[in-house]
């Protein structure tokens, strides 16, 4: 059984603190102040820091982090070998590699145990309804990282790297009007913000249903597009050409 906390950091980005029996381990620290707080409300051992992906926004605050508590930093994708399941101490991340955004780019997978659905931390890979910028330049790299983590259980838990979710379902709604699907998650989100609630986390199944992107291979997204005959990475590398104007 473990915890998660959800801590916004810098403009938009999200850290995670992750807690079980004690210890705990950080994911993605934009700056070490939120997480330091947040060890030290709960009185947890800081086991390692572990990125996504290297840029500064991800990683600010890990040196700060590993000076005050003595812990390591894990920057799995800083390597092209690397283990596929990374332990520490109770946490076995499964290592899943998600090139596209970056070059480097990895979410941490913790699969189901005692009941609890899984969690995959996505990084700048996966957002609630959207995906990460291109800078590879290479949508056939991001379309398949996608479609890795659209194929874990639909009640995995998602905790991406930033919050960009409304401007992501508004979006939406612009290319697909008559979607009641993403209208009724973008009035849902809407709600959530205004009460002064988290829409931290999402999960693989309500991604899957809403996620323009997720959805880019759909035949009702390519006729959106106005791309019946396009293949799903050219969908894709639509709807992402789209979104950077947007």
């Amino acid at each position: 059984m473990h915890t998660v906390t959800t801590l916004g950091t810098l403009a938009d980005n999200y850290t995670y603190v992750i807690e079980s029996g004690g210890v705990a381990v950080v994911i993605d620290p934009g700056e070490a102040s939120p997480a330091l707080r947040a060890l030290e409300r709960s009185g947890a051992r800081l086991l390692a820091v572990l990125c996504t992906h290297g840029h500064f926004d991800h990683t600010g605050g890990s040196e700060d982090l590993a000076r005050r508590t003595g812990c390591p930093v894990i920057v799995p994708g800083a390597s092209k070998g690397g283990e596929p399941v990374l332990t520490v101490g109770p946490f076995a991340f499964s290592v899943l590699r998600t090139p596209g955004h970056s070059d480097d780019s990895v979410c941490f997978y913790l699969p189901p145990a005692e009941g609890d659905p899984g969690d995959v931390f996505t990084g700048d890979t996966l957002f609630i309804g959207g995906c990460g910028r291109l800078l590879t330049r290479s949508p056939e790299t991001m379309w398949k990282s996608l479609r890795s983590l659209s194929a874990l259980p639909a009640d995995t838990r998602v905790y991406p790297g930033h919050d960009y979710t409304l401007e992501n379902y508004e979006f939406a709604v612009t290319v697909e009007p008559g979607n009641d699907r993403v209208r009724a998650r973008l009035e849902e989100l809407r709600a959530l913000i205004e009460e002064g609630r988290q829409v931290v986390p999402s999960t693989i199944g309500q991604e899957r249903d809403t996620n323009a992107f997720l959805r880019a291979g759909t035949p009702e997204m390519k006729q959106a597009l106005g791309m019946e005959a396009a293949s799903d990475v050219e969908g894709f590398a639509e709807l992402r050409r789209r979104k950077d104007r947007f």
